[in-house]
């Protein structure tokens, strides 16, 4: 969430590190005992919270919601789905001037390295020499943004006078599948995929209609995978090994997608 006004009083809480606290993948029984309610709890108390500070200092408010409120039940998409609705509540009957932002799959470099996320755990797989791990037949299908795209996304819409809802994405569709070929393309072709039996809850299918931010805002991503993928393959390569990269991972293409 972000909040900026004309009379120079800023809060911005950083994005990519509250995305990153967000994550409930590598922990299950934390995602069922504990994350649900915390994540929720702050979805909600947090937003009423910030849209109070928004209403006394006069500022703009941007509320980074998620494309997860377009999925099944779960505390963390209807904590957003509520955050959603109070911040209409604070424009409506406060006047306090709001942006709503649905995020989808985003990427780049300075992404935890172990958050869970499919496209950080491809590229560490690949680097650590350890299989890629594909959940189910690898046919569900995601989208993926990289970072600037995203970054220009957020700019254009708090610049505006568009409230939202906007759906934030590449609308670019890839397989797991897929996905793991790019990573090996760009990482080590020897990389070896491992099928594991998927969750039930798995969506076999996420992409954003952007065209309300096409129309609205001038806006749609840029960079497609196979030319962001790289720079955080560079970034991560750094982060695990530091100034040392092993000899065997060293291929990278430049195709574009």
């Amino acid at each position: 969430m972000a909040i900026g006004g004309s009379s120079g009083a800023h809060l911005m809480v950083d994005l990519e590190r509250r995305s990153t606290v967000a994550d409930k993948r590598p922990w299950p029984a934390y995602s069922v005992s504990r994350f649900g309610s915390v994540g929720g709890k702050t979805n909600v108390v947090g937003t009423l919270n910030m849209l109070g500070l928004a209403k006394r200092v006069g500022a703009r408010f941007l509320l980074t919601s998620t494309s997860e409120v377009y999925g099944v039940r779960s505390c963390y998409d209807e904590g957003k789905r509520t955050a959603e609705t109070l911040t209409m509540d604070y424009h409506r009957g406060a006047q306090v001037e709001v942006r709503i932002a649905r995020i989808f799959n985003t990427y780049g470099p300075r992404m935890c390295i172990d958050d869970g996320r499919v496209v950080s755990n491809f590229v560490a797989q690949a680097l650590r020499k350890e299989p890629l791990t594909v959940y189910g037949d690898g046919k569900q299908t995601r989208s993926f943004q990289y970072v600037s795209d995203l970054v220009e996304g957020l700019m254009k819409l708090m610049e505006g006078e568009n409230v939202g809802p906007f759906n934030l994405g590449n609308p670019g569709e890839f397989t797991m599948l897929e996905l793991a070929q790019v990573v090996q393309e760009t990482i080590d072709p020897n990389a070896r995929i491992e099928f594991r039996p998927n969750t039930e809850d798995d969506p076999h299918k996420r992409r954003p209609d952007i065209s309300r931010a096409k129309e609205l805002l001038g806006w749609e991503p840029k960079v497609p995978l196979r030319d962001g993928l790289p720079l955080m393959v560079s970034d991560f390569r750094k982060r695990i090994f530091g100034d040392h990269t092993p000899a065997a991972a060293t291929t990278t293409t430049t195709t574009s997608v």
